[in-house]
């Protein structure tokens, strides 16, 4: 045994233990958890409703950051850029899947700049119509769509928004001509269906549950695989007549690409021993959300399944996001 194998395997031995103590600490200090949206939306709303559960699982402090701008891209940006040490992470919707085929330029890689740290849940939409549509039911209002084509109009919260792509993922799959009428957010469009301005949209299920039960809204369908807690006498639009229509928004967490292997674990770890407390499950779904604990290898393959299909629907129908 020579004397630089020993000084070799001495550095070795230094370097493992010193790597050993850093992932025990881990976290040092708070944890910054990027919304590429401004307060008050799904996104914001979901990490919100986590991150005290989560932070108390790490034995540390998760502080949000709102970053909003271009889709969300901004935000995600950051996070991409960050030091991948586990002190910079970020929050994102399915427009994580979508916006790779949205945008002409993205200042990011997804799959190669960003390290899944796991799900956090789904929301579903609904669709919803001005009380003044004769349609009662989904059966109805295709026979509408398809009987007037180019007369009737929906809104969304803007190009590129889930309330756009859940209405033309619609529109292929039924075959029907319905007008897009972008707005600034989905609380304008939201109320522009009540008016009659638009005929109808696809928001977020938890935002137009009060006015559906008000009676100012008809819902049609929600737009998930099963029915929702908060509508369970509405059908899934799939039960209703479109057996091939599904959609979810959902959030994902995720890291620089290169953050250490056993801080990934940590916080995927952690998260999921919060999503499953019985009190913030039960939190989250009366706030319209259907808790999704996985691994960061489920995380992963989700986001590599699922972009190819929306880049498919947006080349289809040639959305963009101006």
């Amino acid at each position: 045994m020579t004397p630089q194998w020993l000084a070799a395997t001495f550095v070795l031995s230094c370097c493992a233990i010193g790597a050993a103590q850093a992932q025990t600490k881990y976290p040092e200090r708070p944890i910054k958890l990027v919304v590429p949206y401004a307060p008050g939306g799904s996104a914001d709303i979901a990490a919100r409703l986590v991150a005290d559960e989560w932070a108390k699982a790490m034995g540390g402090t998760i502080v949000i950051e709102n970053k909003g701008g271009a889709g969300g891209n901004i935000g995600v940006d950051a996070v991409a850029k960050s030091a991948a040490d586990g002190y910079t992470i970020g929050l994102q919707t399915v427009s994580l899947a979508i916006n790779p085929a949205l945008f002409a330029r993205m200042p990011y890689d997804t799959q190669k700049d960003l390290a899944p740290i796991g799900m956090v849940a789904s929301s579903q939409h609904v669709l919803v119509v001005n009380n003044k549509l004769p349609a009662q039911d989904l059966k109805g209002l295709l026979a509408m769509l398809k009987a007037e084509p180019g007369k009737y109009t929906y809104g969304s919260a803007g190009p590129g928004s889930t309330f756009h792509m859940a209405a033309e993922l619609f529109k292929s799959v039924a075959n029907v001509p319905i007008e897009h009428i972008p707005y600034r957010g989905g609380g304008p469009a939201l109320v522009d269906t009540i008016a009659g301005q638009v005929n109808m949209s696809f928001p977020v299920l938890s935002a137009a549950q009060q006015q559906v039960q008000a009676g100012k809204l008809r819902a049609i369908g929600v737009t998930g695989p099963k029915r929702s807690a908060l509508m369970p006498t509405v059908p899934t639009i799939a039960e209703a007549g479109l057996p091939d229509y599904a959609f979810e928004t959902w959030f994902m967490v995720f890291a620089p690409a290169g953050t250490p292997q056993p801080v990934i674990a940590r916080l995927n770890a952690a998260l999921n021993t919060a999503l499953n407390a019985p009190a913030l499950k039960e939190r989250m779904v009366r706030e319209g959300f259907d808790p999704m604990p996985t691994t960061p290898e489920a995380a992963r393959e989700r986001l590599a399944r699922e972009m190819p299909v929306w880049a498919k629907l947006i080349k289809e129908r040639g959305i963009t996001a101006e």
